[in-house]
């Protein structure tokens, strides 16, 4: 069993580990931590480094959030803004065009929660990289912390130290290579290869 916080299309990072867990469970009970990969995602585009971050309403009770609790502000169009810069930043990779169908939904469908665009993140990318990875979710917060517990990979500043050697990347010729963007990024790029990079 393998413990990780739901985050948004998450790192790269994240899934070298995922790739290596047969069960998995979502902490669904966690206190939500603003600049994490909770509600946003990393993408190589013309400019460098671009941050996509899904807008979440700041209703705190008792003084902290729980992650599972965080609602989308749908006020701001983010859907068709994260779309519109994924087919900017990859519609010459060699594997968007072969995904973009299938990732379409994600940002056609309306949220309340971000815990429900997380995993509907996941369930993509268990589905395009032939996973079949079987999650649950926690039913209250765990404090032991296990051999497996990836939690700590959902904080921006966290990232495994062994990460493995650059792969190409759109734009690396321009602004060099981007370790630990968003698992997007690897699989648009190498598509049926990314496990193997994994």
């Amino acid at each position: 069993m393998s413990l990780f916080i739901p985050t948004y299309f998450s790192p790269i990072s994240q899934y070298s580990e995922v790739i290596k867990s047969e069960n998995i469970v979502f902490e669904m009970d966690d206190n939500f931590q603003k600049q994490s990969y909770r509600n946003r995602c990393y993408i190589h585009n013309s400019n460098g480094k671009q941050l996509l971050s899904i807008p979440v309403k700041h209703q705190i009770k008792d003084g902290r959030k729980k992650t599972k609790d965080t609602l989308i502000e749908n006020d701001f169009p983010w859907q068709d803004h994260h779309f519109k810069s994924l087919k900017i930043a990859y519609r010459s990779s060699p594997f968007f065009e072969f995904f973009e169908d299938d990732i379409a939904p994600i940002f056609e469908k309306k949220y309340k929660y971000l815990q429900d665009v997380n995993i509907d993140t996941f369930l993509f990318i268990d589905d395009a990289l032939q996973l079949e990875t079987s999650f649950s979710k926690s039913e209250e917060y765990r404090v032991e912390e296990t051999e497996r517990d990836f939690r700590y990979l959902a904080e921006k500043k966290n990232h495994l130290k062994n990460m493995k050697d650059n792969y190409i990347q759109m734009f690396d010729e321009k602004h060099g290579f981007i370790p630990n963007l968003s698992i997007l990024d690897l699989l648009f790029m190498e598509g049926p290869n990314t496990c193997s990079y994994l």
